[in-house]
């Protein structure tokens, strides 16, 4: 493939010493946590795709639903010659804004996984055959120096993923892409909104127990590249909704007292009956907080699509100070082709207020 590069950011130990680092930190805490990103190996990745085919796991079905209906508005609003994708993971969703930008120029998916990259490169650019791709092996959640590419880039981050960040790792994120931005540049962004508490637990407590495998995986990933003897049936799934902060967390709760030995980290881990691993939070969104997050980050709200049922939504921000995303301001009639139809059936536009 004449026109793909990969540049690698990472070193081939970087992911070992982030476990181990991540392990030896999280089972000496109080309470013990577990970071989410270590669900996500081969079988990880599995059971995360069959996750999202379950029909108690709503955010991909809106998420899809969301971009298929408004990619050519989303493609027109940017005006993007370089696709910049944070987590690219299988490019998958992504295809329906490549599809719908026929300017584009460029596409630099960013993942931790070189496999994933290499194998979105070659099915994206069998289809498109004209694009660029620049891949980047990277931790999008530390600062990145991006390859040169033609403006205006769009930086996308779907998924929902920006919820599986505690505020203040929410904050420096934001800040990161902020920095990344230059005058036309844009960020579109997923988020998962507040909703029924059953349907969002539901969704993280699937009837076929598909989650509960998920999140004892993150054991499996320990068991394997450290040396540690958990056993995951000693363990339950539990996902609760916590209110005052609105956000899903996924727990592992201890069955019975025991005690575990991580034999790489030299460690010895005793866990009470009923102590818990928190292994991931999932924040649910409102627009006036989404709006209000991005301000705090010198970005700027302009445009906001939900599903059919506001479950979930899509936005673009700009860089603060900015005339628009692609240097003109936005018209009360491009404002009006956004407009969106929410959870309780009013219609609202997609101007930030």
């Amino acid at each position: 493939m004449s026109d793909f590069q990969l540049t690698r950011t990472l070193d081939e130990h970087s992911a070992d010493t982030a476990l181990r680092a991540d392990v030896l930190h999280g089972l000496t805490a109080s309470p013990k946590v577990l970071p989410p990103k270590w669900f996500y190996d081969a079988r990880g990745s599995e059971l995360f795709e069959e996750i999202t085919r379950l029909p108690e796991y709503y955010p991909t079905r809106a998420e899809r639903e969301i971009l298929l209906a408004r990619a050519g508005e989303i493609a027109a609003a940017s005006g993007a010659r370089t696709l910049v994708e944070l987590g690219s993971g299988s490019s998958e969703k992504t295809r329906h804004l490549i599809e719908a930008m026929p300017a584009l120029d460029t596409y630099i998916p960013v993942d931790v996984s070189e496999s994933a990259l290499e194998g979105a490169a070659r099915t994206l650019q069998a289809e498109h055959p004209g694009l660029r791709v620049h891949a980047l092996v990277a931790d999008f959640t530390k600062p990145l120096r991006l390859p040169e590419a033609p403006g205006p880039r769009l930086v996308v981050f779907l998924g929902g993923t920006v919820g599986n960040l505690l505020p203040p790792e929410r904050a420096e994120f934001l800040a990161s892409v902020r920095a990344m931005l230059s005058p036309g540049d844009a960020l579109l962004m997923g988020t998962d909104l507040v909703k029924d508490e059953d349907v969002l637990v539901a969704a993280y407590d699937d009837a076929q127990g598909v989650t509960a495998e998920f999140n004892k995986n993150v054991l499996a990933v320990v068991n394997r590249e450290l040396g540690a003897d958990f056993r995951t049936d000693d363990f339950t799934h539990v996902a609760v909704w916590n209110r005052e902060q609105e956000w899903i967390e996924m727990r592992l709760r201890a069955r019975s007292d025991l005690v575990v030995k991580v034999r790489a980290l030299d460690l010895v881990v005793p866990f009470a009956a009923g102590e818990e691993i928190l292994t991931e939070v999932s924040a649910k969104f409102r627009q006036d907080g989404v709006r209000r997050e991005l301000a705090e980050a010198g970005l700027q709200l302009t445009q906001w699509w939900t599903d059919g049922e506001g479950r979930f939504a899509l936005s673009l921000a700009v860089a603060d100070g900015e005339t628009g995303w692609a240097g003109t301001p936005a018209s009360s009639e491009e404002a009006g082709r956004a407009r969106v139809t929410g959870t309780t059936g009013t219609d609202e536009t997609a101007t930030a207020a």
